[in-house]
């Protein structure tokens, strides 16, 4: 039983030393810190800004949740332009902040970096969580009242390019269908031109057709030497007989009026030239 008590108050003694030791160096980081937040303060006074934030950083390393140098860091990098880089140091301090006082602070620089982002809604509640914890004062309500004048310029200005849009989308839209009726228009017109110049063109084909038929020499001489009937070779009609005995007696007439010419005149002399 003695054995068993020794060894608990010998675990107590050491976990009492070990706490005791823990506290001390919470204490000397603390003091620490403390102490590199006087010297960013130092700096931040003389406007160096850059050197100012460092030294809050080294004092945010020994103490993490140490809401003054979160909130001075925020305020170094504002002044140096760093307006990102501050909103995040300002919400740690609004969280750590253990009083509302330096909570209703953190979070109108909060705005205030927000406001310089263009993040008019974020702005507009960060100063009404200000006034939350502070509600007299009239600066933060001022720049709430800013806020909410630019995030309504805002909204409207987004509505406005929203029905731009809206309508330049419909007018395309419309156009697209406006010319996708007219093509089709066009379409069906170069369609029943098509059709038109076929049906001219077989009408001109069978009227061509029709047209040779009716002018073919060829065709029409044919049909002529068959309706004409052929004379039969070998025979002659009696026509031809006719006039082929009627060729002979003239013939036969001329040759004797020659012969009785000759016996009348006698024999021709050839006549010689007188020169």
């Amino acid at each position: 039983m003695n054995l068993l008590q020794n060894i608990l108050i010998l675990f107590l003694m050491l976990f009492s030393s070990t706490t005791i030791l823990a506290q001390k160096d919470s204490i000397a980081l603390q003091r620490k810190a403390r102490k590199m937040v006087r010297q960013g303060n130092e700096l931040y006074q003389k406007k160096q800004y850059t050197e100012a934030s460092v030294a809050y950083r080294k004092a945010l390393d020994k103490s993490s949740y140490y809401d003054k140098a979160s909130y001075n860091l925020g305020n170094a990098l504002y002044e140096n332009k760093n307006f990102k880089e501050a909103t995040p140091q300002y919400e740690l301090s609004a969280k750590t902040a253990s009083d509302k006082y330096t909570k209703a602070e953190a979070y109108h620089n909060l705005g205030n970096s927000m406001m310089e982002t263009k993040n008019y809604q974020g702005a507009v509640d960060a100063y009404k969580n200000s006034l939350r914890n502070n509600p007299n004062d009239d600066e933060t309500r001022y720049n709430l009242a800013v806020a909410q004048e630019f995030l309504e310029k805002e909204k409207q200005q987004n509505k406005d390019n929203k029905d731009n849009k809206d309508n330049k989308d419909k007018d395309k839209k419309d156009k697209d269908e406006k010319n996708k009726d007219k093509d089709k228009k066009e379409g069906d017109d170069d369609k029943e031109k098509k059709d038109g110049d076929d049906d001219d063109k077989d009408k001109d084909e069978k009227g061509d057709k029709k047209k040779d038929k009716k002018q073919d020499p060829k065709k029409d001489d044919k049909k002529e030497q068959k309706e004409k009937p052929k004379p039969q070779q070998g025979k002659m009609s009696p026509q031809q007989i006719k006039q082929l005995l009627e060729s002979l007696n003239n013939e036969e007439k001329k040759t004797q009026k020659k012969m009785n010419a000759k016996k009348a005149k006698g024999k021709k002399v050839k006549q010689e030239k007188d020169w």
